[in-house]
């Protein structure tokens, strides 16, 4: 979060309503000149009016050169088609917020249920591979008792099918590698997704209340006069800091749902009933890997990918899925930003 830029007035969805009102209100200003230049060369004639004119225009040029009447016209205009984009798009932060709790709490619930899904899949699996297994070692002692007894088609039949089992057993357990991915990958996204659900609800419940009492004492026209004046106003800060927290909230839910549609995708396309996987499905998971920092992972994404590929890392499937350890008071991710 500290790298976080707040967006640009004409990046929020209030800004498209400002550049067409804008638009039409330059269309409208230039078919007004034309309708009035002919007066206003004519009023030039009378001193009286040109000396009104000079000074109509003298005041615009204060308006566009001052830097303090600059922000009145800009604090005044974002505010109002704000108030505007209001009517059609939620833009408090707050209620953003609390939208993305529910939208959580569906995910954890979903996420959950495709842990048992996959863990009753690697279970199966699993399985499978130690069955070939003890049929490779059951085939090559069969062969080998043949060899001894000159049994070339026995000792030959029996070769081939451990060879046969050996090859398949080299695709289950790259398979399976991919599922350890999957599987640690979707139970630490899961630990990490509840900790921040703690988060935006305390947030949320803290932050409404001292949203009213500084909206209670910092007014429109106080905030402002701390605009015009070019001062740091705790309103506009404080609403800033909300909706940071909702574009890093936003950003995390979204990276939660694609995993999670990815991993629907690579299970759909696995069929453990015949050991066959579609090479989509494990393409996209390998690009996973090796695409950049994960939100919702942070530093521990690299990690989890190698534990899953070393031999030495045994995941252990009987092993309830971790639970998010209760936040002690002041841990919130996000306080840090309300540090103004």
């Amino acid at each position: 979060m500290k790298d976080f830029k707040p967006k640009s007035f004409w990046k929020r969805p209030e800004g498209v309503t400002g550049m067409i009102f804008l638009g039409a209100g330059v269309i409208g200003i230039g078919y007004l000149i034309m309708l009035i230049l002919p007066a206003l060369i004519a009023g030039t004639l009378g001193i009286i009016k040109l000396t009104g004119l000079i000074m109509v225009l003298a005041a615009m040029i204060y308006l566009v050169l001052d830097p303090k009447m600059r922000n009145l016209v800009s604090y005044s205009y974002k505010s109002v088609m704000r108030w505007l984009t209001g009517w059609f798009v939620q833009l408090d932060p707050i209620g953003v917020l609390q939208s993305y709790v529910d939208d959580l709490k569906g995910n954890l619930r979903k996420m959950n249920k495709q842990i048992g899904n996959l863990r009753g899949q690697m279970h199966k699996l699993a399985e499978t591979i130690k069955n070939n297994k003890r049929q490779i070692n059951s085939n090559l002692a069969m062969a080998s008792k043949a060899k001894e007894r000159d049994k070339q088609a026995v000792m030959v039949l029996k070769s081939r099918k451990a060879g046969r089992l050996k090859e398949s057993n080299l695709k289950l357990e790259d398979l399976y590698k991919k599922m350890e991915v999957l599987y640690r990958v979707l139970t630490k996204m899961h630990e990490n997704s509840e900790i921040l659900l703690e988060d935006i609800v305390d947030q949320v419940e803290v932050k409404k209340q001292e949203r009213k009492a500084i909206r209670a004492s910092h007014g429109a026209m106080k905030s402002a006069m701390n605009i015009i004046a070019g001062n740091n106003d705790k309103r506009y800060m404080f609403d800033m800091a909300l909706e940071a927290i909702a574009d890093d909230v936003g950003n995390k839910i979204g990276e939660m749902e694609r995993f999670m549609d990815l991993s629907k995708n690579f299970m759909d396309s696995v069929d453990l009933q015949n050991g066959i996987f579609e090479e989509e499905g494990m393409n996209m998971l390998e690009k996973w890997e090796k695409e950049g920092v994960s939100l919702l992972l942070g530093e521990s994404k690299q990690e989890i990918v190698l534990q899953a590929n070393s031999d030495s890392e045994v995941l252990d499937l009987n092993e309830p899925t971790k639970k998010a350890e209760p936040m002690s008071r002041g841990d919130n991710q996000y306080d840090d930003l309300f540090k103004f």
